[in-house]
């Protein structure tokens, strides 16, 4: 190989590689996102129940 086709492929390793490691920052970032949607809906209710428990005026 010349020096020109060495540098290509290893351009096209890093690339491969940096898609590789984006691909499992968005799963992180999907899964983070999951848990404070669900954390979301928990604190709604539990806010709601104290609310119906706190007297009125």
């Amino acid at each position: 190989m010349g020096g020109g086709t060495t540098e290509v492929t290893s351009n096209i390793q890093g690339v491969t590689q940096a898609a590789t490691e984006a691909g499992a920052a968005s799963s992180q970032v999907l899964s983070a996102s999951d848990e404070l949607g669900k954390n979301s809906e928990i604190l709604k209710s539990e806010v709601s129940k104290f609310l119906n428990q706190v007297p009125a005026g």
